[in-house]
């Protein structure tokens, strides 16, 4: 009997995170529903972790790939052309390929595409909110400059070696580096200002816009905020659903250590009287 017992602990132990994985994803699909009932929309989820997963010592961080923009297509064409689509983006970046094909899919789409940023899209996260109708930032959201990287290092401190050195005396392959990272800015610039061309108000705009965003104005992790991106002339607005926040808090990190931050329920403010 008590080896029995032993047997049914272990089961219960080693199917709990099972059985709790599929309870928090019935639950997302449950809210996802609520969600685009409410909104009568396609809702699509481009959700990645930024911290760091430790899996035999080695650090796993998730970005955009070529996966995630095969699976967000394919949500896409599979919508109803006249529905309109919303995406929530909570993401590092990623892959500039990858981003642009999801960012040129919604730029094509027939209905109105909202794209919502409860947390932060950066690097390949904007650009695909560019391809948006409207961005929807929640007040402390941020989004992230678009100047493409090299390897290990921003396209434009590369070029910036080539002002600060005579030719000779840069070595081949920074030099091969640099032919790379021309040709990156230059690409990205188009694409963004492709993507902006019918977004912002003055037309004239759309090519100052463009290369502040991609030719190295800031770091690659400044952070946009909602003030700032509506002064750059982009369609942002703040308000991110109730539930779609709710929703975030349905995709925890799958393996935690020890969080330091914490809080209490903290007291209620009164409620007024009616009338």
């Amino acid at each position: 009997m008590d080896s029995s017992i032993l047997w049914i602990v272990f089961l219960f132990l080693a199917l709990q995170p099972v059985i709790r994985q599929r309870m928090l994803e019935a639950a997302r699909r449950r809210l996802i529903a609520r969600i685009e009932k409410q909104r009568g929309s396609r809702l699509i989820l481009l959700v990645h972790r930024q911290e760091t997963v430790s899996l035999l010592g080695f650090p796993l961080v998730r970005y955009i790939d070529i996966q995630d923009s095969e699976a967000v297509i394919h949500a896409i064409d599979t919508a109803d052309p006249d529905v309109p689509l919303d995406i929530v983006l909570h993401t590092p970046g990623g892959l500039v390929l990858a981003s642009y094909q999801i960012a040129r899919a919604l730029h094509r789409r027939k209905s109105r595409v909202t794209a919502f940023v409860p947390h932060y899209a950066m690097s390949g996260g904007t650009l695909i909110a560019l391809g948006a109708d409207e961005i929807v930032m929640s007040d402390h959201a941020v989004l992230g400059p678009l100047d493409p990287q090299i390897g290990q290092y921003p396209a434009a401190s590369v070029l910036s070696v080539l002002e600060a050195k005579p030719i000779e005396a840069i070595e081949d392959q920074t030099l091969v580096m640099a032919d790379q990272a021309e040709k990156a800015v230059k690409q990205l610039h188009a694409i963004v200002a492709g993507l902006l061309a019918d977004k912002l108000a003055e037309a004239e705009s759309v090519e100052p816009v463009a290369r502040l965003l991609t030719a190295g104005t800031w770091t690659h992790d400044y952070a946009i905020t909602s003030d700032q991106a509506c002064d750059l002339g982009l369609n942002v607005r703040t308000g991110v659903p109730r539930d779609i926040m709710q929703l975030m808090t349905l995709y925890p990190q799958p393996v935690r250590r020890s969080g330091g931050v914490e809080y209490g329920e903290g007291p209620q403010a009164p409620k007024k009287p009616a009338g």
